[in-house]
């Protein structure tokens, strides 16, 4: 899909994140089984532009996170993949394919709905940018129904580009955070760790020790019980923090981590040296939960 990317009011936009929404839409063309070349135009901007947008375009006097204005009339309950004639009515010689539409990005609510949903920037944005291409591709979350049909697309679309939307510095950041509570009083090595969910969420977790040695906890498995105790059964990274060496995860934590993601991603650090490793090469041969028992279909 050709994607044409704008900025507004935002000189601290990082192009590698152009390069990932590009991947967002290619992938969400794909995911709609699009066969027309097509194109739309990306405004990334603030809260302050996006809201005169909303007022005059919309009528609503306040702020949002994203826009979309699409061109294509769709006929009620159509959507792009089923009707290639009339995106084909939108061809635009200039682009060499069929204009779909507007999308309009507000970074301050990105930053914000971040922070306020525990995962990084690049998901954030990924989802934004996931949502209002769905948008332009005809459909809607007014109803139920047609609710849980868009978001069915946006999660496809968002697994199949997981592994490159969440951002393993933010993960390492709040592994080191996470590894300043270390209670570590006999071995005085302290650890941080902290997992990602597929769900987008990020639960830390530090070392635990006590005075009867077999009692204490590491930190990968202080964030794995924490995540799987508030319902997380899907996980996509683990970044392990340490102060004296890399510090890749103990046998044991290796076993209760592969029960529910064999294929995460391990990443350790130790100041300015990073390294990963999928957890299958960790733990070879290793052996989980039936995926019933996780709650798969």
């Amino acid at each position: 899909m050709i994607l044409e990317l704008e900025t507004q009011h935002e000189p601290g936009f990082d192009e590698a994140w152009l390069r990932l929404l590009q991947s967002a839409a290619d992938t969400a063309e794909k995911a709609e089984g699009l066969h027309t070349p097509a194109a739309i135009h990306l405004l990334i901007t603030n809260d302050q532009e996006i809201h005169t947008l909303n007022r005059e375009q919309r009528g609503i006097d306040r702020a949002t996170d994203v826009l979309s204005f699409p061109t294509v009339p769709y006929p009620a309950g159509i959507r792009a993949g089923a009707v290639p004639e009339l995106l084909e009515q939108e061809y635009d010689p200039d682009e060499g394919a069929a204009y779909l539409g507007d999308i309009v990005i507000s970074m301050d609510h990105v930053r914000a709905q971040a922070a306020e949903y525990g995962h990084s920037v690049e998901r954030e944005l990924c989802y934004l940018m996931v949502h209002g291409i769905f948008h332009l591709f005809g459909y809607d979350h007014m109803e139920e129904e047609e609710r849980r049909e868009m978001r069915a697309m946006e999660e496809k679309t968002l697994n199949e580009i997981n592994v490159k939307a969440y951002d393993r510095g933010e993960l390492i950041a709040r592994a080191k955070e996470a590894m300043k509570y270390s209670y570590s009083p006999y071995s005085h090595y302290p650890v941080g760790a902290c997992l990602l969910a597929k769900s987008g969420k990020m639960y830390t977790g530090c070392n635990i020790e006590n005075a009867s040695y077999g009692v204490a906890n590491c930190a990968e498995r202080t964030a794995l019980f924490k995540a799987v105790s508030e319902g997380e059964r899907e996980f996509v990274a683990i970044a392990v923090t340490t102060e004296k060496f890399l510090g890749w995860p103990c046998g044991i934590c290796r076993q209760a981590l592969y029960e529910f993601a064999p294929d995460l991603e391990v990443i350790v650090a130790c100041g300015d040296e990073v390294d990963s490793m999928p957890l299958r090469e960790l733990l070879p041969h290793g052996f989980g939960a039936a995926p019933d028992r996780l709650g798969k279909e």
